[in-house]
C-alpha cells in the first residue's frame, strides 16, 4: 500500500484549511481513553500496551499496515472483545466488561467493515430499526397503539427520515436496502449508527470500494457529523480521506502506537514512513 499523500503538499494544506473551516467546541471532553491496552490470542499479541483518547467533537484517524492491530482495536473499544490487560475508559467509567449491548446505550456506536443490513426492507425502516435505543413506551403500550406509543412512533419516524436525509440517500429512502448501490449502503450504515444517539461513532474501513467521488461525499458527510457534536473514531485504508478530515491520527504497527500527532506531523514520521513503505524514502 503507497501512502502518496505523504509528498503531496498541496493536499495537505487543502485538508488542513478544511479543518480549520469547522469551528471547535472552547472545551472538550474526554470521551473515550485507552490506557495500556493488551490483547492476546494464544500466543499472538496482537495488541500491545496502547493508549490513545478521543475527545468530544474530534475526528480521530486510526490507520497501520495490514496487520497492525487496527480491527483487533475497534472490536475492544466496541466491546466486541475484552482485553487481556490494561483498561478501556469511556467517559470516566471503565467498560472492560461492557459487551456491546450495554455500550451503545452509553454512547459509542460503530459500523462494519463488511455492509451488514436488513436486506428486505426500505432504507428509511432499516434506520429507524436502529431508534430503539431511544424508544420510552413499554412494550405493551406500544402493541396496544396507546397515544404516546402513537406520538414516539411519529417522532422516530421523523428522526430516522432526518437522518437518512442528513448522510444524502433521501433520493432512495423507500428502496429496499439490497437495490441500493454499496457506496449507499455505507453511507446507510452511518445513518444507522447515528440513529442510537452516540457521543461517538467508530467508522470500520467506511470508504472501502469507493471511487473518488463517492469518497469526496463521505468526508463531506463525515466533517457534517463533527459539526453536530459528535466525535468520530475512523479506521480507514485511503489515506487522502484520513488526511483530509482528521484533526489527529494515531499510528498502529505490529499492534503498537509508532505514532500520534496531527496529520501534517504524520505524513513527514519517519516511523509511519518506514511501516509503509519498508524504508523508502
Amino acid at each position: 500500500m503507497r501512502l502518496s499523500p505523504f509528498a503531496q503538499k498541496n493536499h495537505r494544506d487543502t485538508s488542513t484549511a478544511t479543518r480549520k473551516d469547522t469551528v471547535q467546541m472552547p472545551e472538550q471532553e474526554r470521551l473515550l481513553t485507552l490506557n495500556q491496552v493488551c490483547k492476546n490470542f494464544g500466543g499472538v499479541q496482537a495488541v500491545k500496551n496502547l493508549s490513545f483518547d478521543v475527545k468530544s467533537d474530534e475526528i480521530v484517524g486510526l490507520i497501520g499496515p495490514n496487520g497492525s492491530g487496527k480491527s483487533t482495536t475497534v472490536n475492544l473499544i466496541s466491546g466486541s472483545v475484552p482485553p487481556s490487560s490494561g483498561d478501556i475508559v469511556w467517559r470516566g467509567q471503565t467498560v472492560n466488561k461492557l459487551p456491546i449491548s450495554r455500550r451503545v446505550p452509553l454512547g459509542l456506536a460503530r459500523t462494519f467493515q463488511t455492509t451488514s443490513l436488513l436486506a428486505e426492507v426500505s432504507v428509511l425502516d432499516q434506520v429507524l430499526t436502529a431508534c430503539h435505543t431511544s424508544y420510552s413506551v413499554s412494550p405493551w403500550r406500544s402493541v396496544l397503539r396507546t397515544k404516546n406509543a402513537r406520538v414516539q412512533d411519529v417522532e422516530q419516524r421523523s428522526k430516522a427520515q432526518e437522518l437518512v436525509e442528513f448522510v444524502g440517500l433521501g433520493e432512495v429512502m423507500g428502496h429496499p436496502t439490497s437495490t441500493i448501490s454499496s457506496a449507499h449502503q455505507r453511507l446507510l450504515m452511518i445513518a444507522t449508527a447515528m440513529a442510537a444517539d452516540p457521543k461517538l461513532i467508530l467508522l470500520d474501513e467506511p470508504a472501502a470500494g469507493m471511487v473518488a467521488q463517492e469518497r469526496k461525499e463521505l468526508a463531506e458527510v463525515i466533517l457534517r457529523i463533527r459539526k453536530r457534536g459528535l466525535a468520530v473514531l475512523v479506521i480507514e485504508h485511503h489515506m487522502g480521506l484520513i488526511m483530509e478530515v482528521c484533526d489527529r491520527i494515531v499510528v498502529l504497527n505490529f499492534g503498537e502506537k509508532i505514532a500520534e500527532g496531527r496529520p501534517e506531523e504524520i505524513q513527514r514520521d519517519s516511523a509511519v514512513i518506514e511501516a509503509y513503505l519498508g524504508g523508502v524514502h
